[in-house]
C-alpha cells in the first residue's frame, strides 16, 4: 500500500528545526522528546527520522538499522526513566495510534511512553 507522506506535518518541522522540541533522546535514526500535553508524569513521544506515516509503514519499510535503533530508542527511555517492571517500577504504557479510527492526530509514525503512575485500562469494553 503506498503512503502519501506530508513533509509539512509537526514533527516533519521538528526534525528539520523549525519548531523547537525537549529533546529526551537523539541518534543517527530516532528522536525522543517530552509531548507538550502529557498525560502521565512521564510522556515522551519517540520518532524515525525518516518519512513514515504509521507503525505499519515503518515495520514494512525501514531499514534494519532504522528498526533495531528504534526499538533500542525505545528501551534507553524506559530506563532513563525508571519505568520497566525489571527495574522494581510498576510498568508503562506504549501507545502507537494509527489513522483515522485510530486517531492518529500526526501523519509521522511515533511512539508515545507514558508511566509514572497507574494509567487505567487502555479501552473500555464495545
Amino acid at each position: 500500500m503506498p503512503y502519501n507522506y506530508d513533509d509539512q506535518n509537526i514533527f516533519a518541522k521538528i526534525l528539520r528545526g523549525e519548531i523547537p522540541n525537549e529533546t529526551v533522546l537523539e541518534t543517527d535514526h530516532t528522536l525522543a522528546f517530552r509531548d507538550i500535553h502529557p498525560q502521565a508524569p512521564v510522556h515522551v513521544l519517540v520518532i524515525p527520522k525518516g518519512a513514515y506515516v504509521c507503525h505499519d509503514h515503518f515495520a514494512a519499510e525501514a531499514s534494519e538499522a532504522e528498526l533495531v535503533d528504534f526499538m533500542r530508542v525505545t528501551a534507553r527511555i524506559c530506563a532513563m526513566h525508571g519505568l520497566s517492571p525489571g527495574d522494581g517500577d510498576d510498568g508503562f504504557r506504549v501507545i502507537a495510534n494509527a489513522g483515522t479510527h485510530g486517531v492518529q492526530e500526526v501523519p509521522h509514525y511515533h511512539l508515545h511512553i507514558l508511566g509514572g503512575r497507574p494509567l487505567g485500562r487502555m479501552l473500555e469494553p464495545a
